[in-house]
């Protein structure tokens, strides 16, 4: 259904909806809050946690001040009073509150906490007249806006789509009698209109067993239809491919001797190949890699490898030279000049270049290969199923092989890559030695500097990694750029560089070449250099603002360093003073092993924070800011295994299982 006919959105509201994606009553409802407000407890300030969100009342004392930062962010801020404690209120690039504000009056506040210096501070408060507390009470969604649309208006035209769209479920409805299933319409309604954080629970669960029924039964659909004969035949022997791997150098261990076995047997199937490889940090699974290529490059086809950036794509480029010295290898990226390109695009066609090895560049309409047969996805949680369609349809029914470093629970593995086939690399190298991994309290940082002096002394390098790139106005975050000028003054003798997502490709390039090979002793970063960057001499990471990633983002982070014989160290910084908070990522510092701490994030954090675009870009779904719990992803796979498992599979569920499988496949190269 189209916007026009949504109650309250006009043109120009519709325009700017189309800008966060929404362009159908459909996408409207699946506008899901990011956020509740818990109105329906008051508590004192003085009993919150750093950085958590609080509703609390008090007493307005002095009239708000406003001024100008050096930043030019303009601050207004109050002093208010809580029985015998005070605190100030700050608005950051609010000025209007001046206008709304009293003193003497009694105000309804709900804000993030800051305590800093001894000092508590509610931080961009929402608020409301104690005695006029209509609006603010019972638990109330928070929305991503557009800039002519408010909260409460976003609720409303949402609520019109609701009725209007009335979703109906895919899922029989004696299996909804079954299972005790709320009607779906009703679920949407719960979850933009809760009474309680329980109903909104309920019906965030009934969502998100609809969404996975379909992309589960998707994938077993899919992977049924494609289980397609090999046209091709791969003459490399058994013997060839072990000799191959003698080559490293180096004993493989039993996990990449039972992943080489696996693939090999796929090969020579009569069956299309269609696995995914998944092994912790340093696992050794880019060996693994090589030895698949090797079977099609020995047997005169050529070979892809793709990589998420441009640094990793650079790097499996060098080791395939290395390994490959026989056969034409190629790089292909953004950053090549059109005339480089353009000779690279010839020769993949001609069949010159028996492996391309680069990044998106690779799926681009106008590349095209004389015979391929095997695409290897490195860092598959990187890619969506679009990227893998798109570089499938560069040959005839290629075989494929995607790999990830973010091992995720056995079972999950088997519902979420329900279309592959698995195989998992548990062991690492033998000489590897554990990562010591800290949680370092404000009052232990300038020792913990002191001490990567000393590392950098030795010869040793150093990852500092913030979550974002650009500043923070409220001083929650730290940002990459302010974690760079604060180091150059604190560790004026170390040469940093600075790098992150928004910089070029050859820049970003050239930063981490001077890192791995010159003189840059300290890489101030954000999560770009994530996966896939290998430098043996770092041996240090330090991670700011630890609670804001996952547990398997930080596993993820972590295994930058601790590459080669060198002790390692990784640490952890946080602000705030939760408990809960600083359990969590204790956790990473009890185990190395990825697949424990995946199982913990799981349970932790629950499918709806770990399934997320961030963590398996191949599963993206139309779920969004959606919490759920784990519980509702495995109730949707039970139950597309008894409806599917009969013989004959109803053709409504065939259609918007597939349909949602093809929505995933839409390709993007933008």
């Amino acid at each position: 259904m189209e916007l026009k006919y949504v109650k309250g959105l006009s043109e120009k509201r519709i325009s700017e909806l189309n800008k966060l994606g929404i362009n159908s009553a459909e996408k409207l409802i699946r506008h899901f809050p990011r956020n509740y407000l818990d109105l329906t407890r008051v508590v004192p300030l003085e009993f919150c946690y750093a950085n958590e969100y609080a509703f609390t009342k008090a007493k307005l004392i002095s009239l708000p001040q406003t001024f100008t930062s050096t930043r030019k962010i303009r601050i207004v801020k109050g002093i208010c009073q809580q029985d015998n404690e005070v605190f100030t209120v700050i608005w950051f690039n609010q000025p209007y509150v001046v206008q709304k504000l009293k003193i003497g009056q009694e105000y309804l506040f709900y804000g993030r906490v800051q305590k800093k210096y001894g000092q508590i501070s509610l931080i961009n408060p929402t608020f409301e007249l104690a005695e006029k507390n209509d609006y603010l009470k019972g638990i109330l969604p928070v929305y991503s806006l557009t800039p002519s649309l408010y909260q409460k208006g976003m609720q409303k035209v949402i609520n019109d789509a609701i009725l209007k769209v009335k979703p109906k479920s895919v899922i029989p409805s004696y299996i909804e009698k079954k299972y005790e299933l709320m009607p779906l319409d009703k679920a949407f309604w719960q979850v933009h209109n809760p009474h309680s954080f329980d109903e909104k629970d309920i019906a965030s669960d009934r969502i998100a067993i609809e969404e996975y029924f379909l992309l589960i039964s998707a994938f077993k659909l899919i992977k049924g239809d494609k289980q397609q004969h090999r046209s091709r035949k791969y003459t490399c022997s058994p013997k060839e491919l072990k000799e191959f791997a003698f080559s490293f150098g180096f004993e493989f261990t039993a996990g990449q001797k039972k992943a080489v076995n696996e693939i090999f047997a796929d090969l020579t199937s009569p069956f299309i190949m269609n696995r995914l490889m998944q092994g912790d940090v340093g696992c050794g699974k880019t060996a693994v890699s090589l030895c698949a290529l090797f079977v099609a490059l020995k047997s005169g086809y050529q070979g892809a490898m793709l990589a998420p950036t441009e640094v990793l794509a650079e790097q499996n480029y060098n080791i395939c030279k290395r390994y490959f010295p026989n056969y034409n290898v190629a790089f292909l990226s953004s950053s090549l000049s059109l005339k480089e390109k353009n000779l690279i695009k010839k020769a993949l066609k001609n069949g010159e270049i028996d492996l391309i090895v680069g990044t998106h560049a690779i799926i681009q309409k106008d590349v095209e290969f004389k015979n391929l047969a095997l695409c290897v996805c490195d860092e598959q949680h990187r890619f969506g199923v679009s990227q893998r369609s798109a570089l499938l349809e560069k040959g005839s029914a290629p075989d494929l092989l995607v790999m990830s470093a973010t091992p995720i629970p056995r079972t999950l593995s088997l519902i979420f890559y329900g279309d592959l086939d698995i195989t998992t690399i548990p062991d690492k190298p033998a000489k590897r030695i554990d990562v010591s991994t800290s949680l370092v309290p404000q009052a232990k940082y300038n020792d913990m500097l002191q001490f990567i002096s000393k590392e950098i002394a030795l010869g040793r390098k150093i990852y500092f990694v913030a979550p974002k790139i650009e500043e923070d106005i409220e001083g929650e975050i730290m940002s990459v750029t302010e974690l760079y000028e604060s180091l150059s003054q604190k560790l004026p003798h170390v040469k940093m560089r600075l790098l992150h997502g928004k910089m070029k490709d050859k820049e970003k390039t050239e930063v981490m070449d001077d890192f791995k090979n010159g003189d840059t002793m300290a890489l101030v970063s954000t999560t770009v250099i994530e996966v896939g960057v290998d430098v043996k001499n770092a041996t240090v990471m330090v991670i700011y603002n630890a609670e804001r990633f996952g547990l398997s983002q930080l596993h993820q982070l972590r295994g930058r360093v601790g590459r080669s014989d060198l002790q390692s160290y990784c640490f952890l910084l946080t602000q705030t003073d939760n408990p809960d908070t600083w359990e969590r990522l204790k956790t990473v510092c009890k185990t190395s092993d990825g697949f424990k701490i995946s199982e913990a994030d799981f349970k932790m954090r629950g499918s709806g924070d770990f399934m997320g675009t961030r963590q398996s870009g191949r599963t993206t779904t139309e779920l969004g800011a959606l919490k759920y719990g784990t519980e509702a992803v495995f109730l949707a796979k039970h139950i597309s295994d008894e409806i599917l498992s009969s013989d004959k599979v109803d053709e409504n569920i065939r259609k918007y299982a597939l349909e949602k499988y093809d929505a995933l496949c839409e390709v993007s190269l933008n």
